[in-house]
């Protein structure tokens, strides 16, 4: 009787573990018994150094997807963060406050609006652009 029990359990084992593709901690506390017993079991089995590499590359690539994901998702929030930042720098130095923005600050912000005069060494507006009364025309440069 012990020996039909210790057969069929040896069974259980192996189909849990070929087929339903079981872990050995898994197929331990279903059957109840310890783990020694399923890897003792398993060991002895001609499939399983194979199913165990076959197994151990599988994990391999789902480990590398994962920690993929992982990056990109951190180099996400890290991009937003440092965009949010910029934005924010940004915004402080064109609102800045109730002080009007210096010549030098606008000219930096739009700097497609001008070109410069190497014979008065400043930057003069580009012709034929319509601008605002307080956009300044020419900006000396030192």
């Amino acid at each position: 009787m012990k020996v039909r029990k210790t057969l069929e359990l040896k069974e259980k084992i192996l189909k849990l573990y070929f087929i339903d593709k079981e872990k050995q901690i898994n197929i331990a506390k279903k059957l109840k018994v310890s783990k020694y017993i399923v890897s003792r079991t398993l060991a002895k089995d001609s499939r399983y150094k194979e199913e165990k590499e076959k197994r151990k590359l599988e994990n391999k690539k789902k480990n590398r997807e994962f920690t993929k994901q992982y990056m990109n998702k951190k180099r996400g929030e890290n991009d937003y963060l440092i965009l949010k930042k910029m934005h924010d720098q940004a915004s402080f130095e064109l609102s800045g406050g109730k002080r009007p923005m210096n010549n030098i600050a606008f000219r930096n912000w739009n700097s497609s609006l001008y070109k410069y005069n190497d014979k008065n060494k400043c930057y003069v507006l580009k012709k034929g652009l319509t601008v605002g009364a307080d956009v300044p025309k020419k900006i000396n440069w030192k």
